[in-house]
């Protein structure tokens, strides 16, 4: 009865898990899912980033993929470093959406 036309892969499907406190969908989430699904067309997966970049994470203060990060990850998909492009990219999407698990609160 779902009404998605594709599958979300596990990794997704945990974080949407814990951003159910949101109570709506979230973007940002399926724009990540979008650039990794993308990682082999380097302009796409740039436009991506870039409107990442633009949006705000409460968790970090800042952009959800800072621009320094964002031209690490392009500088790595255009040399055929994919496993470092990953690396960064996943960095990006655990300070954006922490495993449930790997949240910790800071009372003060």
């Amino acid at each position: 009865m779902s009404d998605e036309t594709s599958p979300e892969p596990p990794k997704y499907q945990a974080l949407r898990r814990g951003l159910r406190s949101r109570r709506r969908d979230d973007p940002a989430l399926d724009l990540f899912l979008r650039a990794e699904a993308n990682f082999t067309d380097v302009q796409q997966v740039d436009r991506i980033l870039l409107e990442l970049s633009r949006c705000y994470n409460p968790l970090t203060n800042g952009p959800i993929v800072d621009p320094t990060t964002r031209r690490a990850i392009i500088e790595f998909l255009q040399a055929a470093r994919v496993e470092d492009a990953r690396r960064l990219f996943d960095e990006c999407l655990a300070r954006y959406a922490p495993p449930a698990g790997g949240r910790s609160q800071d009372p003060g």
